[in-house]
């Protein structure tokens, strides 16, 4: 693998943002060769026992920001 030093202190934040961008892009690109660290599938098999056992339950998401906000406010 090869390495490449980027010179961050000298980089302007929009630079940053922009290599940041391209990282993010090509990630996505490749998105098959990254895997799924082990932790993921321990959380998720923790949730699904606690939405099974009743503990736990889905929300869509516009109803989950709604409630986010109100929390804040």
């Amino acid at each position: 693998m090869q390495t490449t030093t980027l010179p961050l202190a000298n980089m302007s934040i929009e630079d940053k943002l922009s290599t940041m961008e391209s990282l993010w892009d090509d990630l996505c690109r490749n998105n098959s060769d990254i895997p799924s660290p082990k932790w993921h599938g321990t959380v998720l098999a923790a949730r699904q026992k606690s939405i099974e056992k009743g503990i736990e339950q889905y929300m869509d998401w516009e109803q989950a920001k709604r409630k986010i906000r109100a929390k804040i406010k």
